[in-house]
């Protein structure tokens, strides 16, 4: 199916065709996102060993961008390692592009000021044209408002006020756990800090932070109505029995920065004199910083829109500018074709922004803001095969323009992982921003970073490719008749030989005596099936989405769990596309949301007119029914016909497969109905009479009552004394009951004739003692004219005539 984007002609539609089109395709052609998704769990999945202990080792595919239009890969196989090692070797520098973050639509605006030092810095878009200014960069944005999903970013953390009434304490300590008491009582298990102002009435002023999700999942919003949904909650609590408290918000925000910024401010407002939800003392900015960074995160869920990336290309100081500005030129259109972007050049000589701000680096590098989408709808694929082919594509266009530069991998150099943006924040800007991390962890991996300790991965695809690295530097130590070039070899070949060696001694010290494998391979399948699941989440609700969003993020925590520290970067790749893929079926999902809305907008006034015309219709029936009937013959009649009606229903839905309840109990419940409907038309009911003329169930009921009353007396007596057991007999007859029946046909009917009677009269007298002791509803028959309850009986009548010529027939044979 071809997608002709002209044909939509909503907005919304032209931007979300693509991904519509790839996400509905249904389960015999899935999405590339989903076929990449397989193919990447199903490679993990083939693990190599399995028992006797050994742990899973994570095979990592050839992950090709899902959209790109060609790949650089054949660019990059044709380029030995010992033909990059030798450059390297020789002096040439490494490929340095890094992704810095993602922004939403929201903050291209900062973005761009960013790049372009406030409008003083001229950037370039993808045509070529240089653009300066605010007013143009403001114009900018405008431009690319329709690639952007403008997906509100969640509300993570709440800044609130509660004002505690006069309260008798003792001490300092009594007087922080009453409002410990009063805070939990509203938040429950939510993380927050506090700061207390005792009032001159002795009231008491509480200002904090708390973390709006819950651990159950619940998000408040950090406004008046989350303001009065916690104070209810405090209300009905025992806190509030103690003392009164009065709750409200005074804004909300996104993730960690935010609210480690609140939380810096209230310690600094009230000298360090700030509690948290546990009652640990926050004394001071640090530890203000550490709170939210170290132990609030992990409760967050932060989600941030994902609208452009922020990318940096840098190279080292006295690099030649001009020609490092051609080659990200180069790499831009290439690598990003199609896509909408612009880049400026950051380097010491033309920086406006001073060192002591974060200017003037030493080194020249280039920023980019990029947009994630094309406008056909192509998504920026972010993983770490992707990054290492930006690396190559950049050394390639800068070699084109003279610099000499190569794609590395720390692999082959036993260089320590990179840390990221969320492990540390910076503290100094002066010369080479200095950063700590936000962990223990976090601050081991920057000092090993920065301190260039020697650390090689122990995943076993990674030992293969270090000692392949290694037998690559000796064959240039060996070929090479630079002395320079032979010793840089030769160290880095011992640096290597060296980082071996201590793997494989730490590996035989430490043997896990266990099987992890089957642990491992669960949960992969878990995720597995969690991520793809059928067709049944192409259309679905909001609050199945977060079920299935929740049961995805379940199954990678179980998965991490059983990941060994040497595998994270395989298992960070698989759930970045899994999130990925997440993220899709949120567009999907709210693609739908935004279709039913206009559908049901341009449905609300017909549908509105159609049921005012049947209302109306309705309410002339039983207004013409009542003029000519009377009220009170009407209403008679219509208590009886919803009865009836009412277990026909029961009955079709039954025979549809809707219910699974004896359908026998409906059908005597319509023969009850039916003999007291019969018996109201004998005693003179008009309208009942006029109803019969459309149901023939209830006009042969009648014909049956009126015979019933012409019979003599004497015959009525013949009837057996149990209802039920005379249906049964009629219903089906015994051989050996059939041999009883009289032998003539007006014997016969007379004898059907008076069982039929006296079963009428018998249900009519249970019904009419089930009537006293049941009362009446109301005016529900007012507001249900009769006509509403008179149903489709074509099936059930000829159902009844086909069950009546049957015992007609067993008993003529």
């Amino acid at each position: 199916m071809e997608i002709f984007f002209g044909a939509f002609t909503s907005e919304w539609e032209q931007r979300r065709a693509a991904l519509l089109h790839e996400l509905s395709l249904g389960p015999k052609r899935r999405s590339s996102a989903e076929d990449e998704m397989k193919r990447r769990l199903k490679a993990m999945a083939a693990l190599g060993g399995g028992g006797g202990g050994s742990q899973p080792k994570m095979r990592r595919t050839a992950a090709k961008s899902i959209f790109a239009a060609e790949t650089r890969a054949a660019a990059d196989a044709s380029r030995s390692i010992e033909a990059r090692l030798a450059a390297v070797a020789q002096d040439s520098q490494p490929a340095v592009v890094k992704m810095a973050s993602y922004g939403a639509g929201a903050r291209v605006g900062a973005m761009l000021n960013y790049v372009s030092r406030g409008g003083e810095l001229a950037v370039e878009n993808e045509n070529g044209e240089r653009i300066s200014g605010r007013e143009d960069l403001a114009r900018l944005r405008g431009d690319w408002n329709h690639l952007f999903q403008n997906r509100v970013e969640s509300r993570d953390i709440g800044s609130f006020t509660v004002e505690i009434a006069t309260a008798a304490v003792s001490s300092d300590e009594a007087m922080h756990e009453l409002v410990r008491n009063s805070l939990t009582s509203a938040f429950g298990d939510r993380r927050y800090a506090y700061a207390v102002a005792r009032q001159a009435d002795g009231a008491l002023t509480v200002q904090g932070a708390v973390v709006l999700r819950s651990g159950q999942g619940e998000r408040l919003t950090g406004d008046d109505k989350a303001a009065s949904i916690i104070q209810a909650r405090h209300d009905a609590s025992a806190a509030a029995q103690d003392v009164a408290a009065r709750f409200s918000f005074q804004g909300y925000g996104n993730g960690v920065e935010y609210g480690a910024s609140k939380l810096r401010g209230l310690v600094e407002r009230h000298d360090g004199n700030v509690r948290d939800d546990r009652g640990q003392v926050i004394g001071d900015e640090e530890l203000a910083g550490d709170l939210v960074q170290k132990e609030w995160r992990g409760d967050l869920h932060s989600r941030k829109g994902r609208d452009v990336i922020h990318l940096i290309m840098s190279a080292r100081a006295g690099t030649n500018v001009e020609a490092f500005e051609n080659a990200a030129r180069d790499f831009l259109a290439e690598q990003f074709a199609g896509h909408r972007y612009v880049f400026a050049m950051h380097d010491p000589a033309n920086d406006p922004k001073e060192e002591g701000e974060g200017g003037k680096r030493p080194h020249v590098h280039a920023h980019a803001i990029i947009t994630m989408r094309t406008e056909s709808g192509d998504r920026i694929e972010t993983t770490p095969q992707v990054f290492r082919e930006w690396r190559a594509t950049m050394a390639e266009k800068a070699r084109a323009q003279g610099i000499a530069m190569e794609m590395t991998d720390r692999r082959e150099f036993a260089s320590p992982p990179a840390f990221t943006r969320n492990q540390v924040r910076p503290v100094s800007s002066e010369g080479r921003t200095e950063h700590v991390g936000t962990s223990e962890a976090a601050q081991g991996r920057y000092d090993a970073k920065r301190g260039g300790r020697r650390s090689l991965a122990k995943a076993e695809r990674s030992r293969e490719y270090a000692i392949k690295a290694t037998q690559s530097w000796q064959k240039i130590a060996l070929a090479s008749g630079d002395r320079r070039v032979v010793a840089y070899a030769e160290q880095q070949r011992d640096l290597l030989t060296a980082s071996l060696s201590a793997g494989e001694a730490e590996a035989s010290v430490n043997v896990v005596h266990a099987d992890f494998g089957s642990k491992f391979r669960a949960n992969l399948v878990t995720l597995q099936k969690a991520v793809l699941e059928g067709p049944e989440m192409r259309e679905t609700t909001r609050a199945e989405f977060e079920a299935y969003e929740k049961k995805v993020e379940t199954a990678l925590f179980r998965l991490e769990r059983s990941v060994g520290a040497d595998e994270r970067v395989d298992f960070d790749e698989v759930a970045s596309v899994a999130r990925e893929h997440v993220n899709g079926r949120r567009e999907l999902m709210e693609l739908y949301e935004m279709k039913g809305q206009a559908q049901a907008e341009q449905g609300t006034a017909t549908e509105r007119n159609e049921s005012r015309e049947r209302r109306d219709d309705a309410n002339e029936q039983w207004d013409a029914a009542v003029a000519k009937h009377g009220e009170a013959v009407v209403e008679a009649a219509n208590d009886v016909l919803m009865d009836i009606e009412t277990s026909r229903e029961g009955l079709d839905r039954i025979e549809a497969g809707e219910l699974s309840n004896d359908p026998r109990v409906f059908r005597a419940d319509i023969e009850r109905g039916l003999a007291r409907a019969a018996e109201l038309a004998v005693q003179g009911n008009t309208y009942m009479r006029e109803v019969a003329e459309k149901d023939p169930d209830l006009k042969r009921a009648i014909e049956a009552a009126e015979q019933t009353r012409e019979r003599p007396a004497e015959e009525q007596g013949k009837t057996p004394a149990n209802v039920d057991a005379v249906t049964e007999q009629q219903r089906d007859p015994r051989p050996e009951e059939v041999e009883r029946w009289p032998d003539e046909p007006a014997e016969r009917e007379a004898h059907e004739l008076a069982s039929t009677v006296d079963a009428t009269n018998r249900l009519q007298d249970k019904l009419n003692r089930d009537k006293e002791a049941t009362p009446r509803g109301g005016e529900t028959t007012r507001t249900d004219p009769a006509q509403q309850h008179i149903p489709r009986l074509e099936e059930l009548e000829r159902e009844e005539i086909e069950r009546r010529e049957r015992d007609r027939d067993d008993r003529d044979r």
